[in-house]
């Protein structure tokens, strides 16, 4: 058997040799570094934008949306949804009133209504049905006026029961009460005069909206039974 014997490449590589195989193993090199050589490798991902600062990539904040329109010419109410003095129900303050028919436990003056719910009611400066309206400053600083949110009918607009507006103890229902605040707010309102079947010359500041609903858990209990 004849005897194959191998040299180290090394010793018989020519100096053309040394060159042509350092240059393979130089390009084989690039293109491990470069990784798209090979037809199928995909080309590097560049993260500079997914990285850029945040005040780069943050989206402006959307602007308040302005006031909804006020109107005062208009008639705020359908026929069959007018406001009424009911005739046949006993006279009453506002406060008895809405106590009886909102369920919201708070005796006193309605000029300390808004106080005495801050740690028992939730409070917001948003109509919502079921809630009371607190004006302040009715006649004068040291009397104020409850009355019980009937429904919402815009975000201008809505309609109250409420109890001796007119300072005769006479129960009225389905009363409008518009918003007249500059930032559609509910901080100023105008309330719809019956007999005179026009909105009222006066704008008053209202507190807020109390909602029936405890801070401490427990339910508001309708007192009328």
């Amino acid at each position: 058997m004849a005897l194959i014997k191998f040299r180290p490449m090394s010793a018989t590589m020519t100096d053309k040799g040394h060159i042509m195989w350092r240059g393979a193993a130089l390009a084989g090199m690039a293109c491990l570094a470069a990784g798209a050589c090979a037809s199928g490798n995909r080309a590097p991902i560049d993260y500079a934008g997914a990285l850029a600062p945040a005040s780069q990539t943050a989206i402006a904040p959307r602007p308040p949306a302005a006031p909804a329109p006020l109107d005062l010419t208009a008639i705020p109410f359908e026929p069959a949804m007018a406001p009424v003095i009911i005739g046949d129900q006993p006279h009453s303050e506002c406060v008895p009133y809405v106590r009886n028919v909102s369920g919201i436990a708070i005796w006193g003056d309605a000029v300390t209504w808004w106080a005495q719910a801050a740690s028992r009611y939730v409070r917001s400066s948003r109509p919502a049905p079921g809630s009371v309206l607190v004006l302040r400053g009715y006649n004068d600083l040291t009397r104020g006026h409850v009355s019980f949110v009937r429904d919402v009918v815009s975000s201008r607009l809505l309609r109250i029961d409420h109890a001796n507006w007119l300072k005769g103890g006479e129960i009225s229902v389905n009363v409008p009460v518009i918003d007249v605040s500059p930032n559609n707010d509910w901080s100023q309102v105008r309330v719809w005069h019956i007999p005179g079947g026009y909105w009222g010359g006066r704008a008053y500041e209202a507190d807020g909206f109390i909602h029936p609903y405890r801070l401490d858990g427990a339910s508001s209990v309708n007192v009328s039974g």
